[in-house]
């Protein structure tokens, strides 16, 4: 008697059934990973649509092996969304390494000592040791933290405020003596 609280029994492998499509592998958002000839498929589709743009999806999906043209079309977008990630992500990793320049210049002024000058002159103290100035290390570490905001920003760390409102509303009538309400 089966209670329904068993565990259930795996199916009896088939006998020369290869491995089931949906067993191929994923990414990290539950993608299928293409395979090496799945992508030299797509490529070679996207190819022929870049040397001959009047090509139809239709003699691109009978020239290269797809079943249809739908199936052409979509692995010409995948190359398409493929160049424009690699594309972006070598405008992000220019982006940093800007940004890692401006840091280790903001820091080189952090760790410098720098006298305080008024009217041209070093001004010194009364054993005559110039005095040192604070402003411009405090502006390095306003400069280092706006930097930082840049690469939350630049990798998309930040996420978005989240506000949550509650509470109750009050209604106030203007004019009348609650009094006289009851």
């Amino acid at each position: 008697m089966n209670t329904g609280n068993e565990p259930p029994v795996p199916a009896e492998p088939t006998k020369g059934a290869g491995p089931h499509p949906n067993d191929r592998p994923r990414n990290a958002r539950g993608n299928f990973i293409p395979s090496q000839t799945t992508a030299e498929k797509a490529a070679a589709a996207a190819r022929l649509k870049a040397d001959n743009p009047r090509m139809t999806y239709q003699q691109i999906a009978d020239a290269v092996g797809y079943s249809n043209k739908g199936d052409a079309w979509r692995a010409i977008e995948t190359c398409r969304k493929a160049v424009l990630q690699q594309a972006g992500a070598e405008l992000i990793a220019s982006e940093a390494a800007q940004l890692d320049d401006l840091f280790v210049a903001a820091l080189e002024v952090l760790e410098r000592d720098h006298v305080m000058v008024s009217h041209g002159r070093i001004v010194k103290d009364d054993a005559g040791q110039p005095l040192l100035d604070d402003g411009p290390k405090l502006a390095a570490g306003r400069e280092m933290r706006a930097i930082r905001e840049s690469y939350r920003k630049l990798l998309g760390i930040d996420q978005p405020t989240q506000v949550a409102v509650s509470g109750a509303v009050r209604y106030e009538v203007v004019g009348v003596n609650p009094e006289d309400l009851t």
